[in-house]
């Protein structure tokens, strides 16, 4: 299975735009969203193009291909624009031999993990930065932010393509941080 993983858009068109098109160039069955999608919340600057509206509008358009939870700027009105549903605060992927938790990072994270399996991969938003790691018997995999950056990290997101996950820069497509999943 190829998933694309997208996080903290924060109501960014720019970078909705280049989601979408690298979503198409790299032909992942589904697209995850971890949250914060439409607003950029009271603690962030604006980002670049912000325009919630033009972005419900695009990510509309591939809303049977998307799997999305809930972040912590994302509201009930939100989910009046989107035709796919992203109130839920986490989801789940079942793999062959593992387990995606999905959930934005603020109320499930590394700090307060939910109950999950040797071999199972945490996988969430909320700081931004960039994480592809195996931390005890779990693994740990945050995209970053595609539009709001933190820690010096570019904007990025991620792909799971077999069993490798890889968080990759939006813009030069470099690999920031990558592991292997149940080799």
């Amino acid at each position: 299975m190829k998933l694309m993983f997208a996080s903290d858009i924060h109501g960014s068109l720019p970078a909705t735009e280049q989601v979408l098109s690298l979503f198409a160039q790299n032909r992942a069955q589904w697209l995850v969203i971890l949250g914060d999608v439409l607003n950029h919340g009271p603690r962030n600057a604006l980002p670049e193009g912000y325009a919630p509206a033009q972005v419900a509008e695009k990510l509309n358009t591939v809303a049977g291909r998307i799997i999305a939870v809930r972040g912590n700027c994302d509201s009930e009105v939100d989910q009046m624009l989107l035709h796919f549903p992203m109130t839920a605060p986490w989801q789940q992927v079942l793999l062959e031999k593992c387990r995606l938790f999905l959930t934005h990072g603020h109320l499930f994270s590394p700090d307060n993990l939910p109950a999950l399996a040797a071999g199972d991969v945490l996988v969430y938003g909320h700081t931004h930065i960039p994480v592809a790691e195996k931390r005890g018997e779990i693994y740990h995999f945050n995209p970053g932010s595609v539009s709001i950056p933190k820690g010096g990290y570019p904007a990025s997101y991620g792909m799971l393509d077999e069993n490798t996950l890889s968080v990759i820069a939006l813009n030069d497509q470099q690999v920031i941080a990558q592991v292997a999943i149940n080799p």
